[in-house]
């Protein structure tokens, strides 16, 4: 700015441009750029966009990371891989490092952007909000993954929640009904996830709703909206609710063993959360909700029976299966009949083509594949009602030594090996956790749970059983410590 200030001052005094040259030691160039310039007012320094090889290729790129928001999170595309296959299938000339640069950058600018779209949005007094959540519970005696269903106000910032078996239409539906009867009365208006159990958006922007969640929406006369996929602040208050009842109600893990007692203890401890102020309307959560309760629609005359039936054949066994693994048993007078299946949140229904009851089964979830003619039915309720091992169903299934064995235990101990039993039949099936206990109990003269898991997954992958060392007879420490304390 000085040499500027000097070149404005010595024009006014009538110098020429090569005598200011001279006298300031600069170009004359410099000198007429300076006095061409009009305003010296600050200009903000604006970074100049440079043509780049990577330039051609954005828009590929942008159409590869926009796919990759509707596939799993772990499998899609990094910027090694872009670079492969820029480089591969379209001959593009640009290094990885420009590749790296140019995937951050969009990646950085897509995340500003969702975050600057985020409205505070107002919530009516019945308007709620739906999610699911996942937590361990011991699950008749047994530590099991199991699924929570949480429907928060978030109006008045409470929530109340149930235990399910699982997320699917019939859970879902149950979940509801069994809120809406604690509640007396139903959310005018419900936001989902776009989730399975409920239905998902079209990419119309229509909603196709499941046939079950459908018909028990026109029954309860609530509207429902679905989010947008990858956009969980729409549903955020219902989100931050799953995590603190978690946090509050399933910790230390809870005990449980039919979903009625259960949920019933767990709304009224949902309730006794709602006892602080608003964080912005300063009065209390409970009395909010109150007022949120008395604005719920009415319930309907008829509770809705949450059910899908479908036609299904029986194999050659008289069993249907489900799922591909979970099979029920009907009776072998049943093979290869036509036969009605109505699924429930916990149970399974067979009727006849007639509408005739056949049987009723609980029903099963998980990977693992089960059997209803298993013992191990039977074997849950045993962990609780030790007592009655001599007469039961499990006790007729085993097989002598691991019979014996197990009637010589005491009740707590017979508690500890068919919760173990349980758990191994769980993961490996009936005949695979009698195999492994047969094989630990032979080799080692007693039971303990790790050996019986080992055992049992070696045995389901197909290797060689584990060959154990003799019993060790620890009676000569015996005499030696008693010995010592002598």
């Amino acid at each position: 700015m000085s040499v500027v200030h000097s070149i404005r001052s010595m024009r006014k005094e009538g110098c020429s441009v090569a005598a200011m040259a001279r006298e300031l030691n600069v170009s004359e160039s410099t000198v007429r750029k300076y006095l061409k310039v009009r305003d010296l007012s600050p200009k903000p320094r604006v970074k100049r966009a440079r043509p780049s090889k990577i330039d051609p290729w954005v828009p590929l790129i942008e159409q590869w990371l926009a796919e990759d928001r509707e596939s799993w999170s772990k499998q899609r595309h990094t910027a090694t891989r872009i670079h492969e296959r820029l480089v591969h299938e379209h001959g593009a000339d640009v290094s990885l490092s420009t590749v790296n640069r140019k995937v951050g950058e969009l990646k950085r600018q897509f995340r500003l952007e969702r975050e600057s779209g985020f409205l505070d949005l107002s919530w009516h007094e019945a308007e709620a909000q739906a999610d699911f959540g996942q937590t361990d519970v011991w699950w008749r005696g047994v530590r099991t993954r199991m699924r929570f269903f949480v429907l928060s106000f978030p109006y008045s910032n409470t929530a109340v929640a149930c235990l399910t078996p699982g997320e699917d239409a019939e859970c879902t539906c149950a979940a509801l009904r069994g809120l809406f009867e604690r509640l007396g009365g139903v959310p005018r208006r419900i936001v989902f996830d776009n989730a399975a159990g409920v239905g998902h958006k079209r990419k119309d922007g229509g909603v196709r709703y499941t046939e079950l969640f459908a018909a028990f929406r026109a029954h309860y006369g609530f509207d429902s909206t679905l989010c947008n996929p990858y956009s969980g602040h729409e549903k955020g208050n219902v989100e931050a609710k799953v995590g603190a009842i978690r946090r509050a109600l399933f910790v230390p893990v809870p005990k449980a063993y039919g979903y009625e007692s259960f949920n019933a203890d767990l709304f009224e401890r949902c309730m006794a959360m709602a006892g602080k102020p608003h964080y912005r309307r300063g009065e209390r959560e409970s009395r909010l909700f109150e007022h949120a309760r008395a604005m719920l629609l009415p319930l309907p005359a008829a509770g809705f029976d949450p059910v899908t039936y479908k036609r299904m054949k029986a194999d050659k066994y008289g069993a249907v299966t489900l799922e591909g693994r979970h099979r029920y048993f009907t009776g072998i007078e049943h093979a290869g009949r036509e036969l009605i299946v109505g699924l429930r949140a916990d149970s399974v229904e067979i009727l006849d083509t007639t509408g005739k009851p056949i049987g009723m089964h609980e029903r099963a979830y998980g990977d693992a594949p089960t059997s209803s003619d298993d013992p191990v039915n039977q074997l849950e309720a045993l962990v609780f009602r030790a007592n009655a091992w001599p007469n039961s169903k499990v006790r007729d299934a085993l097989p002598d030594p691991r019979c014996s064995w197990l009637d010589q235990q005491g009740r707590i101990e017979l508690q500890g090996h068919l919760r173990t039993r349980l758990a191994v039949s769980r993961d490996t099936g009936w005949r695979t956790a009698i195999d492994a206990m047969s094989d630990v109990l032979s080799a080692t003269g007693t039971l303990d749970a790790a050996s019986v898991e080992l055992q049992a997954a070696r045995l389901r992958a197909g290797n060689e059983p584990i060959v154990y060392d003799e019993p060790v007879d620890l009676s000569e420490y015996d005499i030696a410590f008693s010995d010592l304390h002598h």
